[in-house]
């Protein structure tokens, strides 16, 4: 489980690019960190962000009440629903937690975790290197997300700016904050996934369809195949 939000402000806005930007004080490594992350892709499948987005201009709220981003932030995130699919829209704070590697770690990370509240099919813990997860809060009286078919593995449409990354439900966090993702979404995204200092403080939205799974849940391809089968139902509105 996630608790870095209880405690970060929100994470500023920092885009991959071609070049590498110097290495901010008090963030050594974060230049080397970056220096190797490939370019990101614009969007899987053929579903377009404009699609998605249109499809999630009006919102029906599901949740009881709203979500903050960030410790300390108002609440202002609602939880949204349509009979396929829940979907909101928030920041993005960078969930390292898993197996450690050489990006995720608890030398890179000051509130890293070796464990996810969801596992792969051989029992290991998920790897936020390479799998592209969203976290979802904990069930509470504000939303349970059991309660509209979304658990370990549901798959997820992320959208950011034009581009399209298809990701699992594969951790959870705070109760009552929302709008994080593993370092894998963030850099298919354009999105700096330094777990110090990367995110984006806006402009994400998760749509996560009702009752899918990706099996096994640590299949990126199954996630795929699904996302754009379901996203193109979903846009249709059929």
């Amino acid at each position: 489980m996630s608790v870095r939000f209880l405690t970060l402000a929100a994470a500023s806005v920092a885009l991959l690019a071609p070049t590498v930007p110097p290495t901010a004080p008090g963030q050594p490594g974060k230049g080397h960190l970056l220096r190797h992350q490939p370019t990101a892709v614009q969007h899987e499948g053929a579903v377009s962000a404009a699609e998605l987005l249109a499809r999630v201009r009006d919102c029906a709220p599901v949740s009881a009440g709203r979500y903050r981003t960030d410790g300390g932030t108002p609440a202002t995130v609602p939880v949204c629903g349509t009979p396929d699919a829940v979907f909101w829209q928030a920041d993005m704070d960078i969930d390292c937690d898993g197996r450690p590697g050489d990006r995720c770690n608890s030398s890179t990370d000051p509130y890293f975790s070796a464990g996810t509240a969801f596992q792969q099919s051989d029992g290991r813990h998920l790897d936020a290197e390479t799998l592209p997860y969203v976290v979802v809060p904990v069930p509470s009286a504000v939303w349970d997300h059991r309660d509209h078919g979304v658990r370990g593995g549901s798959v997820v449409a992320v959208v950011h700016g034009e581009r399209v990354q298809y990701a699992v439900v594969g951790d959870t966090g705070p109760h009552d904050i929302i709008g994080e993702a593993s370092y894998a979404t963030a850099q298919a995204l354009g999105i700096n996934p330094d777990p110090k200092g990367g995110g984006t403080d806006s402009g994400v939205t998760y749509i996560v369809f009702k009752d899918s799974q990706a099996v096994p849940i640590e299949s990126h391809a199954s996630a795929v195949q699904i996302g754009e089968r379901l996203a193109r139902v979903f846009v249709d509105g059929s």
